[in-house]
């Protein structure tokens, strides 16, 4: 397996750097986006590249975009890499971590849906008895399937920022009554046809996050990635049992070694064993090939 920590395209104009991709200005409509290798884990990006990576997340994004475009359109252009990136040793590199992109605006908010009672939620439950405000049945334990899928956006933090959970009157404060509503429906639409699909492969889908983006007509767009192992928690079926945190396929294995170290979790970040590279690269491949089998 290859690695790609940062990209470099000759003749295209960088715009952004995030904790993942890197975004390249195209022309007056599209974006040029390359999902790297790069990992963050508390919100701190780690010195070393997760191999091949940035592929996986790209092509189950990819997959996941073409199953719900019954639902809401996507943001993938039909303009072709090979027009942009001309250079065939320059998209080799690459790989299949770079998509083309309509210029879309994006929502202020990220729209988290929770069929599953774990992490920030179950730490909410223990205290309030409600998960972001929305109240839940007495009873319930850590990992247990909540009777339906929860809604509870956040607003989107600056780089080395955390997001914050806000309630839906929040949300419909910043994007309108109608735009709030159509949101939230969609979100819980996605999730919970997905999470069915993805449970029949052996996969469950305990929460995820979206975000969304306006064209210039105000026709509501999914964008950046979709329910791949970096925005949701995958949990393998056959492992599940209520009470206890499930194992996921995702950089857990990265989280766990570095609650193990003597590091406050601000950059920069301590260097990772090859082991444990290895082993998140091998769950992030395993959940690919599950889910697109």
């Amino acid at each position: 397996m290859t690695a790609l920590y940062e990209s470099d395209i000759p003749g295209i104009k960088l715009l952004n750097r995030g904790k993942v991709r890197d975004i390249y200005d195209v022309d007056e409509n599209h974006l040029l986006i390359v999902t790297t290798d790069r990992l963050s884990a508390f919100d701190v990006i780690m010195s070393q590249p997760i191999p091949s990576k940035g592929e996986v997340l790209t092509r189950v994004a990819n997959f996941w975009f073409k199953r719900t475009e019954h639902i809401i359109p996507n943001q993938l252009s039909t303009m072709s890499l090979e027009s942009v990136v001309t250079d065939p040793q320059q998209r080799a590199l690459l790989g299949d971590r770079a998509i083309i992109v309509k210029k879309l605006k994006p929502l202020p908010v990220e729209a988290i849906v929770r069929g599953y009672i774990i992490g920030s939620g179950w730490k909410d439950y223990q205290k309030t008895g409600r998960v972001c405000g929305i109240a839940l049945p007495g009873g319930l334990q850590m990992a247990d399937k909540l009777p339906e899928a929860l809604f509870t956006p956040s607003t989107k933090a600056e780089l080395g920022e955390h997001d914050e959970n806000i309630d839906f009157k929040a949300t419909v404060n910043l994007l309108g009554q109608d735009l709030a509503e159509q949101v939230r429906r969609i979100s819980l639409q996605i999730y919970t046809e997905c999470a069915d699909y993805a449970l029949s492969k052996g996969i469950i889908i305990a929460d995820t996050k979206f975000e969304f983006g306006l064209d210039d007509e105000g026709t509501l767009h999914i964008i950046d990635e979709m329910l791949t192992p970096d925005s949701s928690r995958f949990w393998p079926a056959d492992q599940y049992q209520v009470g206890v945190s499930p194992p996921s396929f995702d950089k857990q294995f990265v989280r766990d070694y570095l609650e193990t170290l003597d590091w406050d979790k601000t950059p920069p970040a301590p260097d990772l064993p090859h082991e444990i590279i290895q082993k998140t690269a091998e769950k992030y491949a395993e959940a690919e090939r599950l889910l697109t089998s």
